[in-house]
């Protein structure tokens, strides 16, 4: 038991110090990434996921680039019951471009993001390992500047994904907003998918 336990923990740690090497895009420009962007894909190694997949909708973040170089972030989006549901984080830049560290007080985790995929006109692939409690996991987001990016860009999503170790069943393409149109309207009368 002894030997299994450690090897279980030996493989544990190598999956983490993968997760550790995945670098933002080498030329990333703050400037070039800011904007609205459409969620429209979500995927992670968290155990929550799989019960809560089904209740996703495709939502909006609006990244907003600050003059010291950190990323302030609007996400909007609507809850299964049809209820509007907003987070905004302020992402400090560190010392490499395209990487992020912020403190997400709605999960109670340090998040340390990366942009490791970006063309400013078409699509963002984001990846964060979420820590809390001595515990990481982590998430990967794929923003699109329409509802409809292109299959060879969700392709490279799900094939980043489960590069990563993320069980194909972990990684979701969201429905689109516009089945929730008419619920916005009278839910929440502002910006986003809460428009």
């Amino acid at each position: 038991m002894p030997t299994t336990m450690l090897g279980m923990l030996g493989v544990l740690l190598c999956v983490l110090a993968v997760r550790a090497d995945v670098m933002p895009q080498a030329d990333f420009d703050l400037q070039k990434v800011g904007g609205t962007w459409y969620l429209v894909g979500f995927a992670t190694n968290a155990d929550w996921f799989v019960s809560r997949k089904a209740d996703m909708k495709m939502g909006t973040v609006t990244l907003t680039p600050q003059s010291n170089g950190d990323l302030e972030m609007d996400y909007s989006s609507l809850k299964s019951d049809g209820r509007c549901k907003r987070m905004n984080h302020l992402a400090k830049k560190t010392d490499t471009p395209g990487r992020f560290a912020y403190r997400s007080h709605r999960w109670g985790s340090d998040d340390d993001m990366r942009v490791v995929d970006v063309k400013y006109d078409e699509y963002a692939l984001f990846h964060a390992i979420k820590t809390k409690d001595g515990s990481s996991h982590f998430i990967n987001k794929l923003y699109s500047r329409t509802q409809d990016p292109s299959q060879a860009v969700l392709d490279k999503f799900t094939k980043f994904s489960l590069e990563q170790g993320i069980l194909r069943k972990n990684i979701a393409i969201l429905p689109k907003m516009f089945v929730f149109i008419f619920i916005n309207a009278f839910v929440c009368p502002s910006a986003g998918p809460c428009s």
